[in-house]
């Protein structure tokens, strides 16, 4: 198993012990995910955040549960352990509860587990999700080597969206018992009920039902504020008698109303960690990685991992967004983690990494198929929106990167099946697109006489810098946007190649098929365009648009670099090294690229505050996690893969490895970080791209040539 051990030295303040999450995905749209101590920081934390209609409808509904070791003196007053870690905002001002002064260890690999003790007593939590249901469930294994006690269990729940918070007046549940279970259905959506489930123990009523205030650091520091409240109607004594070892599992259920969850007895949430663990080691054996995985310790003597475990890391990391999508009955991607559902730009380009580099090919078929089901007027959906609407289109690349998608679907399976698939199902989506670009479609996306193409007017954000504050656009990039138009003549060179093989010869193709040969005219058409009006001359790198009245935008950005990584060459050789170059030197900030270069007039080195100071800085100089693998692929090609290049490249990946023990999310890479160093991360704590491009990047550009 891959595991990330941290001691007590990650923990030394309250502040630093919250700054590290970790989190769990469930398959379906629901996570769980909290800090290295326990304590929530944002809205996105708790231990069931349930997806009612997966991948979306997402609601936070067990929060936390809340444990105090009561131990015997004999003397009359006893000794109180609380293990509560919080931080709330009272009259007094900011107050913490500090629990994590008895941790001893945390441990996540792919569950969390805590250790902490208590005077003599050990007690170990571990928390996990069950795959493909809205199940929590969490584990206690006690040791009692002092005198009498008594375990007092809280559980604190909510039923939330899980980016919205919650005040007291909206806790309203009805509130049953029987038995061990514990059913709240709340007032606000009677259509679902939460079942709460422990193994052993009475409910008792809880003299304080609310737990109010709890202040969640991150919103604050984004200018909200930041202040959540919990429904805890219950209390749950436990006598753990001196000497004794004990096992208690608890589970946590998000059900239709009229459903009841099964049976439980002491060791149920423990198999469900097992099943867990039998899920990564399986998810490992398919990529090929068995025995022998990496521990990632970090303490005073930190250890850090080979550079080769790098990709087992990563692809523990991307089954966090593989899931299903129940309006296909597919698979899909959620693009980050906490907020974000599935975008087809996104999944496009995370797609090599986290399906064809792991070996998960049927999931990468189902993913194409997910996609084609929803494409109008030749555009690959930009995003689902979380409320089950309609999908957004508003994208000018995510039916381009489609077609890279399928051309490394059939790189990697490589089957008759797989080209047969392709031929069927997706070929025809695939002349669907082309035609709807040349002769034009929505959002002012349309094939221009020179062979380029032109996307994007007034208030339109179509390509993947795509802020817009009310009226104002942030990076407008309207016109003919470089990374659109390598796409556009890779995806020309792919259908060419594609209706050589399927058409060419005597093979009878479908009425209104181009030959290869049109394709191929159009593609030199383009190419020929794009050298001629791209390239600046002065600064030996490309323009990042050419703008509609033919002005280039020679602004410094870092989406030049798709005309070097895609597979197919636009530039020529000289040009690519130059292009490397530039970015490399101008653009390359530890775990990303800038979005744009620090001498800029617009540049922003810090993404914090409020949202509209966050969106000014999103595109304008914030490093990017994703761009650091087409980064990679381009300095490894225009170095041809040398000895002293690859080396060069583990050194460039190293701040990647850091991160993924020392900031962030453990385990996973975040989607953006500061411009400015020490470039700490921000925005979604792991992102679907930055994991799957890194991977792809260490996969295909890096590991064949150790």
């Amino acid at each position: 198993m891959i595991s990330y051990h941290y001691q007590k030295d990650s923990w030394r303040t309250f502040e630093e012990g919250r700054r590290l999450e970790w989190t769990i995905t469930n398959g379906i749209g629901g996570y769980a995910g909290s800090s290295l101590i326990g304590a929530h920081s944002r809205t996105h934390q708790g231990y069931l955040i349930a997806s009612l209609h997966a991948p979306t409808s997402r609601y936070v509904t067990l929060s936390k549960i809340n444990e105090t070791l009561q131990v015997s003196t004999g003397s009359g007053s006893d000794n109180i352990y609380s293990l509560e870690t919080a931080q709330h905002l009272t009259t007094d001002g900011t107050v913490y509860a500090e629990g994590q002064k008895y941790l001893e260890e945390f441990i996540y690999d792919g569950s969390a587990h805590y250790r902490y003790q208590a005077g003599n007593i050990s007690l170990q939590k571990h928390i996990t999700l069950k795959q493909g249901e809205n199940v929590c469930a969490v584990a206690y294994e006690i040791e009692n080597n002092g005198a009498d006690a008594v375990l007092t269990l809280v559980p604190l729940f909510d039923f939330r969206e899980h980016s919205a918070l919650c005040h007291r007046e909206e806790l309203q549940f009805s509130v049953q018992t029987e038995g061990q279970t514990l059913r709240l259905t709340p007032e606000a959506q009677k259509d679902h009920s939460v079942f709460f489930q422990i193994s052993e123990g009475n409910y008792e009523e809880n003299s304080a039902p609310y737990d109010l205030n709890e202040q969640l650091q991150i919103e604050v520091e984004l200018e909200t504020e930041g202040l959540n409240c919990h429904y805890c109607p219950v209390r749950i004594p436990i006598a753990i008698s001196a000497g004794c070892r004990k096992k208690i599992s608890v589970l946590c259920s998000v059900l239709p109303s009229g459903s009841s969850p099964s049976a439980i007895d002491a060791e149920t949430a423990f198999s469900l960690v097992d099943a867990r663990t039998a899920h990564i080691q399986n998810i490992l054996q398919t990529a090929g990685y068995g025995e022998g995985v990496p521990l990632y310790v970090r303490n005073q003597s930190s250890v850090f991992p080979a550079p080769t475990d790098l990709p087992k890391a990563l692809t523990l990391a991307a089954d966090l967004f593989l899931c299903d999508r129940a309006s296909t009955g597919l698979k899909t991607v959620l693009a980050g983690l906490p907020w974000f559902t599935d975008w087809g730009r996104d999944t496009m380009i995370a797609f090599t990494g986290l399906t064809l580099c792991t070996h998960r090919y049927q999931e990468a078929q189902e993913i194409l198929l997910t996609f084609s089901r929803y494409i109008r007027n030749g555009i690959v959906p930009n995003m689902f929106p979380d409320d089950d609407t309609p999908p957004l289109y508003n994208t000018a690349d995510a039916s381009l990167w489609y077609f890279y998608a399928v051309w490394q679907y059939l790189r990697y399976v490589n089957t008759a099946e797989a080209y047969e698939f392709v031929r069927t199902e997706i070929y025809p989506h695939l002349q669907e697109i082309i035609t709807a670009y040349r002769d034009g479609t929505d959002f002012c996306i349309y094939m221009d006489t020179d062979g380029l193409i032109h996307a994007g007017s007034g208030l339109d954000q179509i390509t993947w810098m795509d802020v817009r504050v009310g009226e104002w656009v942030v990076t407008p990039r309207h016109g003919k946007p470089v990374e659109i138009n390598a796409l556009w003549y890779n995806a020309l060179k792919i259908m060419e190649e594609l209706t050589e093989r399927f058409y060419g010869g005597n093979a009878a193709a479908p009425s209104g098929t181009l030959q290869a040969s049109d394709y191929r005219i159009l593609a030199e058409k383009c190419r020929a365009s794009y050298c001629q009006k791209f390239w600046n001359p002065e600064k030996g790198c490309l323009y990042d648009v050419i703008e509609d009245d033919g002005t280039p935008d020679d602004s410094l950005r870092p989406n030049q670099i798709y005309a070097v990584s895609l597979p197919h060459s636009i530039l020529s050789e000289e040009q690519e090294r130059c292009v490397v170059a530039v970015v490399h030197r101008e653009l390359y900030a530890g775990c990303g690229l800038r979005s744009l270069s620090r001498d800029h007039k617009d540049y922003h080195g810090i993404y914090c505050g409020s949202l509209p100071k966050r969106d000014a800085a999103y595109h304008q100089g914030t490093a990017w996690g994703f761009l650091l693998g087409g980064f990679i692929t381009a300095f490894l090609k225009v170095h041809r893969h040398s000895p002293e290049s690859i080396a060069e490249a583990l050194s460039l990946l190293a701040p990647v490895e850091e991160h993924l023990t020392g900031s962030g999310c453990i385990g996973a890479i975040s989607e953006i970080f500061d411009g400015d160093a020490p470039h700490n991360p921000r925005g979604c704590y792991a992102q679907a791209w930055s994991v799957g491009e890194v991977l792809r990047a260490y996969t295909e550009d890096i590991l064949p040539h150790l």
